[in-house]
């Protein structure tokens, strides 16, 4: 089941998150399974069903990047995983991002940590500035290829970006 029909709201990038939590409440009251104690095991069963639905879509729509991947794989936008590309004129602007973290690891320098992270700050404040529009104002409806191949591709960079971060984290306790 479609977890935005799933929460009768419309599919979406950015949502309204405090309708989002109350129909995750509303369902959490309707199918908890304390309330079918006493009835059939199919409904027992069909209510557990529910009540794990609700909480995977509602962790899944909470969370912006695992709706976004979402929403991509709902629009079947995204290739089966590994067969997805980040784009390569950014790669090339990445090279440099690499280089530096390979120089951290083999002599780590204060100066060039603070500079490599500012410059991933910036980069991904840029790529956010440029989509944003596209987030805020999409409309399911009206989605064009276009609009779609471009989420797809900040949301690869911003992944590759977030695995720079986490390189970056390990020499945070230098």
């Amino acid at each position: 089941m479609n977890y935005f029909e799933f929460f009768q709201i419309p599919v979406a990038f950015a949502l309204d998150e405090a309708l989002l939590k109350s129909r995750f409440y509303a369902n959490s009251k309707q199918y908890h399974p304390d309330f079918f104690a006493t009835t059939s095991p199919e409904e027992q069963a069909q209510a557990l069903h529910m009540s794990t639905l609700n909480n995977e879509a509602y962790r899944t729509l909470a969370d912006p990047d695992s709706r976004m991947q979402y929403v991509l794989n709902l629009k079947e936008v995204l290739a089966e995983e590994g067969q997805n590309e980040v784009p390569s004129d950014f790669l090339a602007d990445m090279m440099e991002l690499n280089e530096a973290l390979m120089e951290l690891e083999f002599d780590f320098e204060e100066e060039m940590f603070k500079n490599v992270s500012l410059q991933v700050d910036e980069l991904e404040k840029g790529l956010y500035e440029e989509v944003a529009p596209l987030l805020s104002g999409y409309n399911d409806q009206q989605a064009t290829p276009e609009v779609l191949s471009a989420i797809k591709d900040y949301y690869f960079k911003r992944k590759y970006l977030l695995r720079i971060r986490e390189n970056l984290s390990k020499f945070a306790t230098h």
